[in-house]
């Protein structure tokens, strides 16, 4: 494996009486898709958060490209090449979809707005995606869903980042737009950047994820390549069911060797 783009350690967050995040240990390579799950309360909410700046962790470290760094906010976490696309879009209905991908940084010269320059900038990342949007000047309320998500991804790709993060992507998405939010995730890869994706939806992640941390009341519970294992096995792992004496049976008598996750205690 090379150097990874982005790696955490050790992270650890506390809100007041409660331990949300224990010595977090999370990394990606460029041209890799991360996958993040679990539960509700498992922290992967927390950790994206870290990871963009919302919050600072309490402990652990951060490295971008091998150097350490600090992210005490949204701006510190573009500048370092990471962008995320949040699971309520932060799109405005009202603009068109240049205004959505360069709101808060948009393009001037001489005193003005530089139109055409955003424009043309706007096509060439849609063509990037290969969106299926009829226009960039048609309001984002006229898009489908899986159309705003072009658009939101799109966005995160203004600043030329390294590491994209998107929380639930998919989520409430029919079957075709679904497919097409997860081509997208395809090219994202393949242009070379670290993806990290976040979901509930098990199909979803093992149809475009490399790698697979699972996170379990706040702390590291299992990584896995995709290609080792199945969904039941991965929802054991979510879950817990996998660390008591019958799944670990069932799992045996259920025939063929069992993939063994890199958990806490095998770091």
């Amino acid at each position: 494996m090379t150097q990874p783009v982005l790696s955490l350690r050790g992270i650890g967050k506390r809100f007041g009486a409660v331990q949300a995040l224990t010595d977090i240990d999370f990394d990606v390579q460029a041209g890799e898709v991360v996958a993040l799950v679990g539960d509700n309360g498992a922290g992967k909410s927390t950790l994206v958060k870290i990871i963009s700046g919302v919050y600072s962790p309490d402990s652990g470290s951060i490295e971008v490209d091998g150097k350490q760094v600090e992210i005490p906010g949204p701006r510190a976490a573009q500048s370092l090449g990471i962008a995320t696309v949040f699971q309520d879009l932060a799109l405005a209905d009202n603009l068109d979809v240049v205004a959505n991908l360069f709101l808060g940084q948009e393009k001037s010269r001489a005193g003005a707005l530089d139109e055409e320059a955003m424009e043309a900038r706007s096509w060439e990342l849609l063509r990037q995606l290969s969106a299926k949007i009829p226009s960039v000047r048609i309001a984002i309320a006229s898009l489908s869903g899986g159309q705003r998500q072009t658009v939101a991804i799109a966005r995160s790709l203004v600043g030329s980042p390294k590491v994209v993060l998107l929380d639930e992507p998919t989520a409430a998405l029919g079957v075709a737009q679904t497919a097409e939010v997860l081509n997208l995730i395809e090219r994202l890869r393949a242009s070379g950047l670290g993806v990290v994706v976040i979901s509930h939806n098990m199909a979803d992640v093992q149809a475009v994820a490399d790698r697979i941390y699972v996170l379990r009341l706040g702390k590291n519970a299992a990584e896995f390549a995709t290609e080792e294992i199945s969904t039941e096995q991965l929802v054991a792992a979510i879950t817990g069911a996998s660390d008591n004496v019958v799944a670990a049976r069932q799992a045996r008598d259920a025939g063929g060797a069992t993939p063994t996750p890199k958990t806490e205690e095998s770091r």
